[in-house]
């Protein structure tokens, strides 16, 4: 049985029944953790939320004002977890969360688009795939890939996005000759009914339970952001889609624009300004030098150097980076005995987390407002270990 959301996935509202309303505990996951939340499973006659699968995740929306947190595929059926009980036969209207919707058609029609592209221009076969929060990942059967081939995949991949090939969905009978020259990783064990076909005219067909767009320049563009070394010698291309390539390009220039601000140098030049504060800070730990120098206003870098008077081998550097009462980062440095005690003091004075080994300590402050009493703190240890105090 095909649910609405296949045949028709630009569709934002529905009206259909309830078929039945069950007890569940489920278990979703809430500030980094999973917790249990306990409500009913409902079965609708038919429905326009995607339930997960076939790499995609599943569709958010409301039934009523209900929303719907959960929407899972149990074999011809789609559960649809909420918090209240609704009636047997009671008329309900469903609304998706199109934001959402959209961006997994995007990313669902774009990795069918650049599977066909890579087995076609390179003989790369897609093994797996994963549509991801921030990014998306295809797993190609390869080990690696030859230089220029991504860029040369992604320049013909949005010559066909600018074509404006249509995309199709087609259903077959299981016993159809025509199914034998579809590409396809495999029918879920439970799979009932006709085969579901995404067709992107003259390019690929693809069994597919998925919602995609209905013709490739829906996809706007296509970025392939690079490949990473997958497991069992396959390469993990990672790329974004649509709507995703322009809140990446708009993150991309504020960073760029934080960081021109920060470093005082030009964004083609931000990347030789870092290094040369790094090479800088290893130097000074080093020769332990009293004095460090790295070019830009103290207004954001503020470096404090206290040396061990006992031990002029010792010395504590204590780095912050950031607005004066905002958030940062922060690096101590020096003494592993002094950083291992100084290290979780300074970080709950910037309200910050984080670890260390080896006499180093580093994290993100959530505030440096008391960054002169963190200051003050490394250079009173610093004292009490130079004269020998515990």
């Amino acid at each position: 049985m095909a649910f609405q959301c296949q045949r028709d996935s630009y569709m934002k509202e529905f009206v259909t029944s309830v078929v039945s309303c069950l007890p569940a505990e489920i278990k979703l996951e809430s500030n980094g953790k999973r917790e249990k939340v306990t409500g009913f499973n409902v079965v609708l006659k038919d429905t326009i939320l995607f339930p997960e699968g076939g790499g995609q995740p599943d569709d958010h929306g409301t039934i009523e004002s209900w929303p719907v947190l959960q929407v899972t595929r149990q074999g011809p059926e789609a559960l649809h977890f909420i918090t209240s009980a609704l009636t047997q036969g009671q008329e309900v209207l469903l609304k998706v969360d199109w934001e959402r919707r959209f961006d997994h058609m995007q990313q669902h029609s774009g990795q069918h688009l650049i599977t066909a592209l890579a087995d076609s221009m390179f003989e790369y076969k897609t093994t797996s795939w994963e549509l991801g929060r921030h990014r998306s990942s295809i797993e190609l059967d390869t080990a690696t890939v030859k230089p220029g081939e991504m860029e040369a995949l992604e320049s013909v991949v949005n010559e066909k996005i600018r074509a404006h090939i249509p995309v199709s969905v087609q259903f077959l009978s299981i016993d159809d000759p025509a199914v034998e020259k579809v590409r396809s990783r495999g029918l879920p064990d439970d799979h009932a009914g006709p085969i579901r076909i995404i067709d992107i005219e003259g390019v690929d067909a693809n069994m597919c339970c998925g919602t995609h767009v209905s013709n490739l320049s829906h996809l706007q563009v296509i970025k392939i952001l690079g490949t990473e070394k997958g497991k069992k010698n396959k390469t993990n291309l990672i790329f974004l889609a649509g709507n995703r390539v322009l809140k990446y390009a708009e993150k991309s220039y504020i960073t760029e624009k934080s960081l021109t601000a920060l470093l005082k140098t030009m964004p083609e030049e931000h990347v030789d300004a870092v290094d040369k504060i790094q090479k800088t800070m290893k130097r000074l730990q080093k020769n332990n030098s009293s004095e460090l120098y790295i070019g830009i206003k103290p207004k954001c870098f503020n470096v404090h150097i206290f040396k061990c008077a006992v031990y002029p081998q010792d010395t504590v550097i204590f780095l912050t980076v950031g607005e004066e009462k905002g958030a940062g980062l922060f690096l101590i440095a020096g003494p592993e005995d002094i950083i291992a005690a100084l290290g979780p003091q300074v970080s709950e004075l910037l309200q910050g987390k984080g670890s260390g080994k080896g006499g180093r300590f580093q994290g993100k402050a959530n505030s440096l407002a008391k960054r002169a009493e963190a200051e003050a703190l490394v250079q009173e240890c610093s004292r009490r270990h130079s004269a020998g105090e515990e």
